[in-house]
C-alpha cells in the first residue's frame, strides 16, 4: 500500500523519474549465478521478497498506463554507517563487544554480495539521472523480465563479488581486534545460501563500478560505530 501511494503521487505531480529501492531477494529459488535481471523471478522465498516483486509489477503497470518512468534497484545486501540495527553487521558487532555469541545461520555455508553504502548511492545519483526508456527490442513471444515496451527498467546493484560470511565476520573481529563466539545454527525459513549480482547492464548504462573492498568497507564500518555508540578502543 505504501508504494500504491508512491506511484499515485507520481503520476498526479508529474514526476518525471522515479527511482525505487528493490531487492536481490526476489531472486527466491533461482540458482544461476551471478543473478540477472533478465532471469525470471516468480518463486519468491519469502513474504518480503514477494512484496518487492509486487511492488515491480505494479511500477510496470504505470509505467503502462500512465507514461511514468519507473527504475526498480535491487540492492545486495547493503552494509555501512547508518545502516539497520537490526541486520548482521550490527548485531555481530554488539555481541561481539559485549562477549557474547554471535548466531552463524547455515553453519556458516553463506555468500553474500556485500556492498557498501557509498557504493549503492553512487549508483542510485547515477541512475536517477539515467530516465527509463522502452526498449525497442521487447518481443512479448520472448518477454525480457527487466524491461518492457514502458518507459521501466530493472537493474541489479550489488558488488559483484560474493564473500564467504565466516569472511564477513573475520573482517569485523580485525576490525575491532576481538574474537566472536560463534553459535552455529541451521538456514533460517525464507533465507538462500548465496547471492551474487549480475551488474552488467547498470555498468553499461551508467558506469556503475563498485569500488570499496570488504576489508575496506568493514573498516570503515567499524570505525563509524566505534564513534557513533562511543566504543572503547
Amino acid at each position: 500500500m505504501g508504494f500504491v501511494n508512491i506511484l499515485e503521487g507520481c503520476r498526479h505531480n508529474g514526476v518525471e523519474h522515479l527511482v525505487y529501492a528493490s531487492s536481490s531477494s526476489v531472486y527466491g529459488a533461482n540458482t544461476t549465478m551471478p543473478f540477472s535481471v533478465h532471469h525470471n523471478v516468480d518463486h519468491p522465498y519469502s513474504l518480503y521478497a514477494a512484496t518487492k516483486k509486487a511492488n515491480e509489477l505494479m511500477a510496470h503497470t504505470y509505467s503502462h498506463l500512465y507514461n511514468l518512468p519507473t527504475t526498480g534497484l535491487r540492492f545486495f545486501t547493503v552494509y555501512g554507517p547508518w545502516g539497520r540495527p537490526d541486520m548482521a553487521p550490527f548485531l555481530f558487532t554488539k555481541a561481539i563487544l559485549e562477549g557474547r555469541p554471535i548466531d552463524v545461520f547455515n553453519n556458516g555455508q553463506m555468500k553474500r554480495d556485500f556492498t557498501y553504502i557509498d557504493d549503492i548511492v553512487e549508483g542510485v545519483l547515477r541512475t536517477s539521472d539515467h530516465v527509463a526508456q522502452p526498449n525497442p527490442a521487447w518481443d512479448s513471444a520472448h518477454p525480457d523480465p527487466g524491461t518492457g515496451r514502458a518507459p521501466y527498467r530493472i537493474y541489479n546493484i550489488g558488488n559483484h563479488q560474493p564473500i564467504e560470511l565466516l569472511r564477513f565476520i573475520e573482517c569485523i573481529e580485525e576490525a575491532l581486534g576481538q574474537k566472536a563466539q560463534k553459535r552455529f545454527l541451521p538456514m533460517q525459513p525464507g533465507d538462500v545460501p548465496a547471492t551474487c549480482a549480475d551488474v552488467h547492464d547498470l555498468s553499461r548504462d551508467v558506469g556503475f563500478t563498485p569500488s570499496t573492498s570488504i576489508e575496506e568497507g568493514v573498516r570503515r564500518f567499524i570505525a563509524w560505530y566505534s564513534e557513533y555508540f562511543r566504543v572503547a578502543r
